[in-house]
């Protein structure tokens, strides 16, 4: 039996709006909005925008988030290991998160994926020259 912290991480599912009043920089909140669209729950999107926003404070203040602080953030997020452990692990199949050398670091893989297959979209699909992106 696998444990929830080894499980697979390579992929997530996202919702994706077609409708321009929908766009995520249209929102009041932009990061909780993205989180919505990748947690089905309203509690476990706020937990998720705050477990990044922590690994954002707790780097720009030079002390990362190391992966054996699970305990710590597992209290301090108010949620059970299982669904702590579950949450990381979207959040690094999405590529908004990735650990390297034992810390939690926010990821550009994220991004990169979009921009990829926006242009594949773009231009193989409508025919639409790269430039006009």
């Amino acid at each position: 039996m696998t444990k929830i912290k080894d499980a697979p991480r390579t992929a997530t599912t996202m919702v994706v709006r077609s409708h321009a009043t929908a766009r995520i920089t249209q929102s009041r909140d932009p990061y909780l909005e993205l989180m919505r669209r990748l947690f089905q729950g309203e509690v476990t999107a706020m937990r998720a925008k705050r477990f990044l926003e922590m690994i954002e404070e707790r780097k720009s203040a030079g002390q990362p988030i190391l992966v054996n602080e699970w305990s710590r953030l597992v209290e301090e997020l108010g949620v059970s290991r299982s669904s702590f452990y579950a949450m990381r692990n979207k959040l690094l199949g999405a590529g908004l998160l990735e650990i390297r050398g034992g810390e939690y670091h926010l990821s550009g893989q994220f991004s990169k994926d979009l921009v990829d297959m926006a242009k594949w979209w773009w231009v193989t699909i409508l025919k639409n020259s790269p430039e006009t992106l």
